[in-house]
């Protein structure tokens, strides 16, 4: 019926209490036999008077361990409570997280010049008449991808036709010069394609690796919380949450850490995924129309 905590009152209500109502109280002073009172329901009403109740809960907190109400809720403090493999997993989760942020923001930035650079470029190259002046705002657009692949075909057109004849997008009419192989403008094609590919991928497979391995590094600290708990708990003899708290606030802060890692990093890989076949389409299409004008003019 009662804890262990209320045996002290208890004896106490039965050798203090008892015989002081006895001497104040007619009724209190008759016998437990004349009354029809046992001891225990007498206990249990002087229990639920406000002094007895008072006494309950002081005796109740006197059983509980020490320290037991003192919970630390400061975050810092409570990291640097922490051992030696709770911190050391924050910080390479914090390492991951500010690695994959600044390739983040590389890339981004690498992108949107890439693509601003790519519009200018097309609009240079469908209105222009030579493909000299083309290659003439090739260095101020060097960013684009596009600019590769038109250097490289350049390159192999200027190649086969001996150097003069490449260099206009002839007008009809005048002598047309001949390309010895448009397979080869074409394989040129493919590879300046495959080194822009590589150049745009470049970082990219990083945030990958992160959004994978970074939860389970997580994991790994929260499952070391959890058994920093249980220890605690078997060296205290209590399960009192003043025991299991800070393990267990560990082990969250790991796997927090873990999310936080994880999450931009795997959002932004899929972007930029996203975006890179974006330019390679575009550089597919290039590709078509810079074959077709080559095999329109010069063959």
């Amino acid at each position: 019926m009662f804890d262990r905590a209320f045996v002290p009152v208890l004896l106490w209500l039965l050798t203090c209490a008892v015989p002081a109502a006895r001497q104040t109280s007619p009724v209190a002073g008759a016998s437990f036999k004349s009354t029809g009172r046992n001891p225990i329901t007498f206990a249990e009403d002087c229990l639920r008077t406000p002094d007895m109740s008072a006494f309950a809960l002081m005796a109740q907190a006197a059983d509980q361990p020490a320290g037991a109400g003192e919970i630390q809720t400061d975050f810092f403090q409570l990291i640097n409570q922490g051992g030696a493999i709770p911190k050391i997993v924050l910080v390479i989760l914090l390492i991951f997280s500010v690695i994959s942020w600044g390739v983040i923001l590389y890339k981004f930035f690498q992108f949107a010049r890439a693509s601003r650079e790519s519009t200018t470029f097309m609009d240079v190259f469908r209105k222009s008449s030579k493909f000299s002046e083309v290659q003439a705002v090739c260095p101020t657009l060097k960013h684009s991808p596009l600019v590769g692949l038109f250097q490289a075909g350049y390159a192999e057109l200027n190649t086969q036709l001996r150097g003069g004849g490449g260099e206009t997008k002839p007008i009809a009419g005048s002598p047309r010069p001949t390309l010895k192989s448009l397979d080869s403008v074409d394989r040129a094609l493919l590879r300046a394609t495959t080194v822009e590919m590589t150049r745009l991928e470049h970082y990219v497979p990083f945030l990958a690796t992160c959004a994978s391995i970074t939860p389970f590094i997580g994991l790994f600290g929260t499952v070391w919380g959890i058994m920093d708990s249980f220890q605690r708990i078997g060296v205290a003899g209590s399960s009192s949450l003043g025991v299991v708290a800070p393990g267990i606030a560990h082990a969250l802060i790991a796997t927090a850490a873990g999310l936080f890692a994880a999450i931009p990093a795997v959002y932004f890989y899929n972007h930029f995924t996203n975006s890179v076949k974006h330019f390679s389409n575009d550089m597919d299409d290039f590709s078509l129309e810079f074959l077709n004008i080559s095999e329109r003019n010069f063959t």
